[in-house]
């Protein structure tokens, strides 16, 4: 049996790319365009934003999302900062290293960053951002706080964390405005804390 074909693609750059760099893993966002994440496009990709997909054999399995914190759907401020919004990797093909391929592309692509931040989830119902895949990834936790959705499941707590990790000695920690984190995303519908304008609320989450 011939080794699978894999890649790495930059879908930022070239218009054959826009579906990848419009939509998303998850199958009901896969072909989708929607308004929000369009307008955040618009502004973010001349701001430093970068999506790479993973490619097996030409079907597209991974990818990662990252951009400077002037760029980023998440309020995390610091200096040459690069903040990870998404990464993600199919059930189908787990356990096959593609994660740690992509976080090696961002790093790579990156260079001259003083370290990488992101968010990620415990107790939370998404399998997605979990903080112990993000800490085999080389993050460690800096700040939390316990939240809750106003909307889904209001009863069930769960925790937010900034996580860091830094490439350079001098780096300093970046920091995260958690009351604008009450207000969540709207740049991916998959997102485990998207806000959707049907709620009517500018803060779908809470601090328990």
């Amino acid at each position: 049996m011939a080794a699978p074909e894999i890649s790495i693609v930059d879908v930022t750059r070239g218009e054959e790319h826009e579906k990848h760099l419009h939509g998303c893993l998850a199958a009901f966002t896969k072909v989708r365009r929607y308004r929000k994440r369009a307008r955040y496009l618009a502004e973010a990709l001349d701001r430093g934003f970068r999506k790479h997909v993973l490619f097996v054999d030409g079907e597209d399995v991974g990818v990662i999302e990252y951009a400077p914190p002037e760029a980023s759907p998440y309020p995390i401020y610091g200096e040459d900062v690069v903040v990870m919004s998404c990464i993600w990797v199919k059930r189908s093909v787990e356990g096959r290293g593609f994660g740690g391929m992509l976080f090696d592309r961002m790093i790579e692509d990156a260079r001259g960053a003083a370290g990488f931040a992101s968010i990620a989830l415990v107790d939370h119902p998404s399998p997605w951002l979990r903080l112990s895949h993000m800490e085999r990834l080389g993050y460690t936790s800096i700040d939390s706080r316990s939240m809750r959705h106003r909307v889904k499941k209001p009863e069930r707590c769960f925790e937010v964390h900034l996580v860091w990790m830094p490439v350079s000695g001098e780096a300093a920690e970046p920091e995260m405005d958690w009351r604008e984190m009450l207000k969540g995303v709207d740049y991916c519908i998959g997102h485990p804390l998207y806000r959707a304008e049907s709620w009517g609320l500018e803060e779908p989450l809470a601090f328990c």
